[in-house]
Parts: structure tokens; C-alpha cells; sequence
């Protein structure tokens, strides 16, 4: 029997534009899990966004699930950022 070597392998996330994308693609870490948060199912995340790899949709998911707290973190503090960016770029009333 040929013997099995296994190596962890981090997440398939790079930063790029200042947000972290998924595998290849351009698609946002918050928007997988957002609509993982939403019950998709990674199969229904691909559907969703086709230039994504099916085994990165399951690597990230299991990484949020093993680093839940930290990744809500982060998350977060994505929301806040662009919560405060909102609201800098937002027109002032007129008159």
C-alpha cells in the first residue's frame, strides 16, 4: 500500500485592492461567507460566482470554521471600514 502524505495548506485567500479574494478569482472572502452565512452551500457559492474553484469554497469555509472568531474580526472591521467610507463619500444636502 503506497503511503499517504499530508501537509496542511493554508487557505487559498490573497490580498489584493485591499481585500482578501478567494482562490483566483476576484471574489471577496465576505462575499462567500456571506452567502455561507446565508445557507448556500459551497456548491451553491460556485453557482453563485463561477470563477471560483469548488475545493476553495471548501478550504475557505473550513478555515472560517476552525477560526470563526478571528475571521468574524476581521469581518467587522471590513464592515466598519466601509461603513466610515460610506459615509465620507456621502453628498452633503443641498440647501
Amino acid at each position: 500500500m503506497m503511503p499517504l502524505h499530508i501537509s496542511a495548506q493554508a487557505p487559498p485567500l490573497r490580498q489584493e485592492d485591499g481585500a482578501l479574494r478567494v482562490g483566483r478569482s476576484h471574489v471577496t472572502l465576505e462575499s462567500v461567507l456571506w452567502a455561507f452565512k446565508q445557507d448556500a452551500t459551497p456548491r451553491e457559492i460556485v453557482d453563485r460566482f463561477p470563477s471560483l474553484d469548488l475545493a476553495d469554497v471548501y478550504d475557505v469555509v473550513g478555515y472560517y470554521l476552525r477560526h470563526r472568531q478571528q475571521v468574524d474580526a476581521y469581518l467587522d472591521e471590513q464592515e466598519r471600514v466601509y461603513q466610515q467610507k460610506t459615509e465620507e463619500i456621502r453628498p452633503f444636502p443641498l440647501g
